[in-house]
């Protein structure tokens, strides 16, 4: 998708959907992105989107894995 969108999330959301097996149920952590918060997104019913508080970049996994390549491969080493 070229563009992050409430219909490029909804097009996502229906993908997921689509490849949860038959009788479980999905959940998604979402950051506060516009499109993930609007009330336009409408989730399937076997997908629970689950936001994460506001400022609180510890709780995103994304974010512990890009202080692990900064820390160890991205790092200014040499000054």
């Amino acid at each position: 998708m070229p563009r992050c969108t409430t219909s490029a999330m909804a097009r996502n959301l229906e993908e997921i959907s689509a490849t949860v097996a038959p009788g479980a149920h999905a959940v998604l952590l979402l950051d506060q992105a516009g499109w993930h918060t609007t009330k336009k997104l409408i989730a399937p019913d076997n997908i629970t989107l689950l936001p994460l508080p506001a400022r609180s970049p510890e709780l995103n996994p994304a974010e512990n894995l890009w202080q692990f390549l900064r820390d160890n491969w991205l790092g200014n080493r040499i000054f």
